[in-house]
């Protein structure tokens, strides 16, 4: 069974910054797989913020272009989230996703629980 735990999310002002982390339990072939950080917020859908493929390859939103930085780790089977100049409007549930080794598939195949992130004025 594939796992994906996130954490680092918590309550900042706006214009702060924090690190999620999301590891991938081992043995799922992290290296060739891309993984995602989607955000949930309130009322709203659920949006990809970032993405990183197996080659590091990244894309952002247009909403935090600049602001955030995604980045892996595949000695530690882990991708992180660097979110700085934090506004109110990041707030929401960060989940992160891995699609299949190889990119056999479009889309994501495994999901995390999320990690809550909060932006105050």
């Amino acid at each position: 069974q594939v796992r994906l735990v996130e954490s680092g999310g918590g309550s900042v002002q706006a214009g702060g910054s924090l690190r999620l982390s999301c590891e991938v339990s081992p043995g799922y072939m992290f290296s060739v797989t891309a993984v995602g950080w989607h955000r949930q917020a309130l009322g709203k859908q659920r949006e990809l913020v970032a993405a990183i493929s197996s080659g590091g390859r990244t894309n952002y939103a247009d909403s935090v272009k600049g602001r955030f930085t995604i980045s892996r780790d595949n000695a530690l089977n882990t991708v992180f989230l660097q979110m700085d100049n934090l506004v109110t409007e990041d707030t929401g549930v960060y989940l992160c996703a891995a699609g299949s080794p190889g990119g056999r598939h479009p889309g994501y195949d495994y999901w995390g629980q999320g990690t809550q992130v909060t932006v105050s004025s």
